[in-house]
């Protein structure tokens, strides 16, 4: 098991060199994933669980940098994909489609299928306590990877790969319901059995000719927000995606049921 393989120690040196096993256990990664990197180090640490690096040396390299890095290199990836695949969609409908894609939820979902959990270096103790099965040490990682992919290759190659990933759930999204997140909101609501969500002006800013609102969403006791908008419904609509997106970042059943509300209705096949 990967969880099992040691990286050797590189003399004069605070960072660990890695094993021969270990770049054969990553190469057939790599030949899994369809891609290859120039300096596998890259994709070793992408896959290092800071449970096991601490456990090692506390200036032993973690994915924690590259998990950093990913996030935000995924984020501008999936909107330029969208931009792209969807020109004549609206920055909300847009907005909610990158949420889901990028979402805890769906980012595990695509660790799963590609097996990334049994390449993953862990401490013991995070090991005993099933970290390989966590969703959120496998989102993740998935994040890190696509950060470490980024560094030893270039934006286009990165973008075509989450292109690769990603593209069923994006078929799924093509055809949109039309709903905005205070309907999905409100129909999650409804759904759960809970009162209809409040949202609440707390606050205006600015001159009369450039007013910003500012807006929190109440749901079951639990205030989201404030978000601003330029008008009061914006700021609304601003407040409803920070809740869904709130919401959905705590995974499982939850983040599914939203997907299934937000999801796309089918085309119509009646015929006329």
């Amino acid at each position: 098991m990967a969880g099992g393989v040691k990286r050797s120690k590189s003399i004069g040196s605070t960072h660990t060199a890695t094993s021969t096993s270990r770049l054969l256990s990553l190469d057939s990664f790599q030949r899994r994933l369809g891609i290859s990197f120039q300096n596998p180090e890259l994709l070793d640490i992408a896959l290092t669980h800071s449970s096991f690096s601490n456990e090692i040396h506390i200036n032993e390299p973690n994915n924690e940098r590259l998990e950093f890095l990913g996030d935000s290199v995924l984020g501008l990836c999936v909107a330029h994909i969208l931009y792209e695949r969807f020109p004549n969609r609206q920055e909300g409908d847009l907005a909610r489609m990158k949420s889901v894609l990028v979402s805890e939820a769906s980012l595990g979902g695509i660790a799963q299928a590609l097996g990334l959990a049994e390449y993953l270096l862990l401490g013991k103790g995070e090991e005993i306590s099933g970290g390989r099965q966590k969703q959120a040490i496998l989102a993740d990682a998935m994040e890190a990877l696509l950060g470490a992919y980024y560094l030893d290759s270039d934006f286009e190659n990165v973008k075509s790969f989450i292109q690769q990933l990603m593209a069923p759930k994006i078929e799924e999204l093509s055809v949109t319901s039309g709903k905005d997140y205070k309907s999905i909101i409100q129909e999650y609501a409804q759904k759960q059995g809970m009162n209809l969500p409040k949202y609440e002006l707390v606050k205006t800013e600015g001159p009369e000719h450039a007013r910003r609102f500012f807006v929190t969403c109440t749901l079951a006791g639990e205030i989201f927000g404030p978000c601003e908008g330029l008008t009061k419904k914006a700021a609304e609509q601003n407040a409803a995606q920070y809740t869904f997106e709130k919401l959905h970042a705590r995974g499982g059943e939850l983040a599914r049921m939203l997907d299934v509300i937000a999801a796309p209705l089918p085309q119509s096949t009646s015929l006329h």
